[in-house]
């Protein structure tokens, strides 16, 4: 059983950041020891909401009880998303170079959660320069949007060729394996959603039907997803396919429910099992 540390944030209500994450991961065999950024009654989408920012002084001393419980050698992963304020970025990097010390062969994979095209930049200032100047070359698995790998790259990405470049400069500085969510292009087709993966040993893309409506927090189930199944493979391919099929069978379920949150509790058979299948195919770079 893989062992995961994953600092996101936390809403009580809906589905977004750890509370997207964590129980995704849990109904697929990984071990997650949740440490939280933010405690918001909801996420931010909503326009209005309540909660803290935890202080990173507060965040740190979490990850440092870990420690002293002598377990962060039993960690496989470690996984961070949305930060909350660059103060915290910089305990979550403290936390991957501690949890390396621990286990060498343990992972860095980083969701750098700061924008999307519809929205612009919606992370705080002083955050999207921390992602691209500091954990970019720490991380070992990426996972940004197009918008936020155009960002991290200073890219266009008008077609899959310019996708593939961005991408291969962005491991050029730091991850191995870069997985970019939400592409959508000049030669793709209006009706299909893509998400493109690419490692040392090449580049993948699979396709699932576009959904009409917006979601929240399905990048955070991405990420994890895509974690739980490439530290079991070790296969982008492979992951990357396995991931598409749940994501989509999930947002399916929650579309079809016209419910405004991820169906991840009345549809957690999709995590497991999903209902919908599709499979990566090489892309030549």
């Amino acid at each position: 059983m893989a062992t995961v540390v994953s600092i996101q944030s936390a809403v009580a209500y809906g589905h977004a950041g750890n509370s997207s994450a964590v129980f995704p991961l849990q109904r697929s065999g990984v071990d997650v020891w949740p440490v939280y950024t933010v405690n918001f009654s909801n996420h931010t989408g909503y326009g209005a909401w309540r909660g803290p920012l935890i202080p990173a002084d507060d965040v740190s001393e979490v990850v440092r009880g870990i420690d002293e419980r002598g377990v962060l050698g039993q960690v496989d992963a470690l996984l961070c998303g949305y930060q909350g304020t660059p103060e915290v970025g910089r305990v979550i990097l403290d936390t991957a170079a501690l949890i390396r010390q621990r286990n060498p062969d343990a992972v860095f994979c980083a969701d750098p959660v700061m924008g999307d095209v519809d929205r612009g930049f919606y992370a705080r200032p002083g955050i999207p320069e921390f992602w691209r100047d500091h954990v970019v070359e720490r991380a070992d698995i990426m996972t940004p949007n197009l918008f936020e790998l155009e960002f991290l790259t200073g890219r266009s990405t008008a077609t899959t060729a310019d996708v593939l470049a961005a991408a291969e400069a962005l491991r050029a500085r730091g991850p191995r394996v870069v997985v970019v969510t939400s592409v959508v292009g000049a030669d793709a087709s209006d009706d299909v959603m893509r998400m493109i993966g690419v490692g040392p040993d090449g580049a993948w893309q699979v396709e699932t039907p576009v959904l009409d409506r917006k979601f929240t927090g399905s990048g955070d189930l991405t990420t994890a997803m895509f974690l739980a199944h490439w530290l079991r493979t070790r296969d982008v391919g492979e992951a990357l396919g396995a991931t598409a099929s749940i994501v989509y069978s999930v947002l399916e379920a929650t579309t079809a429910a016209g419910h405004p949150e991820l169906r991840l509790v009345a549809d957690q058979d999709d995590i497991v099992s999903p209902r919908f299948r599709f499979t990566a195919e090489r892309l030549e770079s």
